[in-house]
């Protein structure tokens, strides 16, 4: 059934018309992406992919999907983690495809240097350009607030995965208490967009990602939707009281 609105930010919209809208925010951002990632959280992203890359452990040989995954952040520490595995005990090299439904993203990416574990493709969460049963392990770190159907993406990447193979999700997410829920909202609508107006000189891209937050399901829902979507053995892992999220299931 065709979904009737999307929500981009508070805005209810044409799904017709979200992905060109999500794509301009990403156009307008994306040099500066990182930066804003390191400016935004004081730094403490780096330390949710670290946790999120030590929970996936890549391994020689494995093919993993980094979706969205934008400048390749993710993507590189899969790429040395499997690795170094692989210099400890041997086996194939493995493989990380980073995809994303943004250009310039991959652009700004590919700008930063890749390893050569690492393949890098536009395309749509919804609809991956990957065959069925092709990996171990599928990530979506900060992206999937932005896809149209989140049921959809969700279907999709257990569709790519290998039977046994694990599904991993990193997304801000509903604090834990209504104190920190407050602050969180205090410093979010005040600080972020500002900090976007000054760094990357777009204070509506960051409004809009704030809001896009807000947007998203919270955890249970979030774990809910994955079940739906045939995933099994869902687990939460909060970060910081529930600002953040991993989200964890396999394709049983």
């Amino acid at each position: 059934m065709t979904k009737s609105s999307a929500s981009f930010g508070y805005q209810d919209v044409d799904p017709a018309e979200k992905p060109k809208l999500v794509r301009g925010v990403f156009d307008r951002v994306a040099k500066n992406y990182d930066l804003m990632n390191d400016l935004m959280s004081g730094g403490v992203h780096r330390l949710w992919k670290d946790a999120v890359a030590a929970r996936l452990n890549p391994q020689p040989g494995e093919v993993i999907v980094d979706c969205a995954g934008g400048t390749g952040d993710m993507a590189r520490r899969f790429s040395k983690m499997a690795r170094a595995a692989q210099e400890r005990r041997g086996g194939p090299d493995a493989r990380v495809f980073v995809v994303d439904y943004n250009a310039e993203m991959i652009a700004a990416g590919r700008e930063k240097g890749s390893e050569p574990e690492m393949a890098w493709a536009v395309g749509d969460a919804q609809h991956l350009p990957l065959p069925d049963n092709f990996a171990d392990a599928y990530v979506i770190s900060f992206g999937i607030r932005n896809v149209t159907d989140i049921d959809a993406a969700l279907r999709d990447a257990r569709r790519v995965l290998k039977p046994g193979g694990r599904f991993l999700c990193l997304e801000f997410s509903r604090p834990t208490t209504e104190a920190l829920q407050k602050a969180y909202d205090a410093y979010s609508f005040k600080v972020i967009p500002q900090v976007g107006e000054w760094v990357a000189k777009d204070r509506d891209a960051y409004q809009y990602l704030v809001e896009s937050i807000r947007r998203f399901p919270d955890q249970r829902t979030f774990a809910g939707m994955m079940e739906t979507a045939g995933f099994g053995r869902v687990t939460i892992t909060n970060f910081i009281g529930g600002v953040a999220a991993l989200h964890q299931g396999w394709k049983l």
